[in-house]
């Protein structure tokens, strides 16, 4: 289960902590994510090949990491907000089972003709704490009163 925010942060300022979000992984939810995404690699879904490969279970994909991310991101914003920007880079791995939690912070604010913008900074562990993918967002919310 995920974490998830229906109301735009009020007040966002640099330095602004975003909340941890949280979601587990599954088998079922890895082998989702490889059918729909056509990714027919077994160590993501097929346990016995992922550990005669060295792993200890099957494997989170990388785009994954990046949905996790993103909706983290969109998540906090809230569904006023727009995306502008989004990128991240996968650094450790992560297996079926496994919570991913994704923290961050506003590392800039600035207004813009009839929008205020927020730089984000954005971390995914897992739940021992391991590094599992760092990444960036720009999101922006229409101008208040």
């Amino acid at each position: 289960m995920s974490t998830r925010s229906r109301t735009r942060p009020a007040g966002v300022t640099a330095g602004d902590a975003l909340p941890p979000y949280r979601q587990r992984t599954s088998t079922v939810q890895l082998f989702r994510f490889s059918a729909v995404t056509w990714n027919a690699h077994r160590i993501h879904y097929d346990a016995a090949y992922a550990r005669s490969e060295g792993y200890p279970d099957v494997l989170v994909q990388s785009h994954l990491h990046g949905c996790v991310l993103l909706n983290a991101v969109l998540a906090w914003a809230g569904p006023d907000a727009s995306l502008r920007a989004f990128g991240w880079q996968n650094r450790g791995i992560a297996v079926a089972g496994d919570e991913l939690i994704v923290t961050g912070a506003v590392v800039a604010v600035r207004d813009a003709p009839a929008e205020r913008v927020a730089d984000l900074r954005l971390e995914e562990h897992n739940q021992r704490g391991e590094p599992c993918a760092p990444g960036h967002a720009t999101v922006a919310w229409p101008a208040g009163p």
